[in-house]
C-alpha cells in the first residue's frame, strides 16, 4: 500500500458511558480512536479502520472524529455501536465494561500511511483479532508498526491467551507502549523493564512503559531512558495514555522519510533524542488529564506548555 497518510489506525471506536458520582454521561472514545484524535489534533493526516454503525451513537462517534480531522472507514457492516461502560472512581481512574462486535472482513482494507497502528481491544477480542495480525503483517512491507497493547482483561480470554496475542504482535512491531498495568497483568511479578526488555529481544525496535504519576522509561536494544510524569491537577486519566501514544508517534514521524529510514531510526535512537520524545509525549498526557474526557492537546497547545513561563 503506498503512504498518502502519516498514520492509520485498525481498530475499536466506542461510546464511553461514563459513570461518576455524579451521575452518568456519554462520551466517543475506544483506544485506537483517541490515538487517531491524539494525532489529528496535532496535525497528523490520520485515518481510523473501526466498525461505526450507521446509528445515532455512531454518528457522534465520526462528528468527534472528524472534527479533529480523522478520516472514518467503516469495516464490515456493524448494526450497532459499540459502548464500554467506563466507572470512574474518587481518583480519576477508569475502569470497564464493553458490549463490542469485533467482526472484521478478510482481507480488512487498510489505507496506505507511514505508520500503522493498532492496539486494545481490537488486537485481542475475537475473531476480528485474527485479522488484526494479518493486517500488521501485510503493512510491515510498507509501514512502521505500532501496537498499544492497553489490555481489558474483562475481553481478553484469560492470561495465556492475551500474552500469546500480544506476543505475535509484538514481533511485527517497531514501536510498542503499554503501561505498567498492563506488564504487570501480562508478566506477574516481572519487572516492567524486563518485559520491555523481552519486548525488544523479541523484535520491537521501541518499548515504552508509562506508569502515571511514577514517569515512564523507553527501552531498545542499545538505550534505556528514564523520564519523571509532569505534575499536573487530575481531572480524569481517560484517554492519558493514548494521547501519549499518538504524541509519541507525532514524534517518530519526523526523524526520518522513507519507512526503511523510518524504522532504522526507531532501532537506533540515542539516549538525547529518545529523552526528548518520551518528554513530550508526558507532557500531552500531562495535558489530556487535567481536561474532562479524550481531550488531547493540540500542536499550539503543546508548544504553549513548553514554553518557558514568566515571573509575576
Amino acid at each position: 500500500m503506498s503512504a498518502s497518510l502519516d498514520v492509520v489506525v485498525l481498530g475499536e471506536a466506542l461510546i464511553d458511558v461514563v459513570i461518576t458520582s455524579a451521575g452518568a454521561a456519554e462520551r466517543p472514545g475506544g483506544s485506537p480512536a483517541n490515538v487517531a484524535v491524539a494525532l489529528g489534533r496535532l496535525g497528523r493526516a490520520a485515518a481510523l479502520v473501526a466498525r461505526v454503525a450507521d446509528d445515532d451513537r455512531g454518528q457522534v462517534l465520526r462528528d468527534w472524529l472528524t472534527a479533529s480531522g480523522v478520516d472514518v472507514h467503516t469495516a464490515g457492516d456493524p448494526v450497532r455501536t459499540a459502548t464500554a461502560r467506563a466507572m470512574i472512581d474518587e481518583r480519576g481512574d477508569a475502569t470497564y465494561d464493553f458490549d463490542i462486535d469485533w467482526t472484521l472482513p478478510s482481507p480488512v482494507g487498510i489505507p496506505g500511511a507511514r505508520i500503522f497502528h493498532t492496539g486494545s481491544v481490537a488486537a485481542t477480542l475475537v475473531p476480528g483479532a485474527d485479522e488484526v495480525r494479518a493486517a500488521a503483517q501485510r503493512a510491515r512491507a510498507t509501514a512502521l508498526v505500532s501496537y498499544d497493547p492497553n489490555i481489558r482483561p474483562a475481553l481478553t480470554g484469560g492470561v495465556l491467551d492475551a500474552r500469546a496475542r500480544v506476543e505475535s504482535l509484538v514481533a511485527l512491531s517497531d514501536v510498542v507502549k503499554a503501561s505498567a498495568e498492563d506488564a504487570e497483568w501480562l508478566y506477574p511479578g516481572v519487572a516492567p523493564v524486563d518485559v520491555a526488555r523481552g519486548w525488544v529481544a523479541s523484535g520491537a525496535g521501541l518499548a515504552v512503559i508509562t506508569n502515571g504519576d511514577a514517569g515512564s522509561f523507553g527501552v531498545t536494544a542499545s538505550a534505556t531512558v528514564d523520564i519523571p510524569a509532569v505534575a499536573t491537577r487530575v481531572v480524569d486519566t481517560v484517554g492519558a495514555g493514548d494521547t501519549f501514544m499518538g504524541t509519541l508517534l507525532d514524534g517518530i514521524l519526523d526523524l526520518a522519510g522513507d519507512t526503511a529510514e523510518l524504522r532504522a531510526a526507531v532501532r537506533s535512537l540515542d539516549d538525547s533524542t529518545l529523552s526528548s520524545l518520551l518528554r513530550r509525549a508526558a507532557a500531552a498526557a500531562a495535558i489530556t488529564v487535567g481536561r474532562e474526557g479524550m481531550d488531547p492537546p493540540t500542536r499550539e497547545d503543546l508548544q504553549l506548555s513548553a514554553a518557558p513561563k514568566e515571573s509575576a
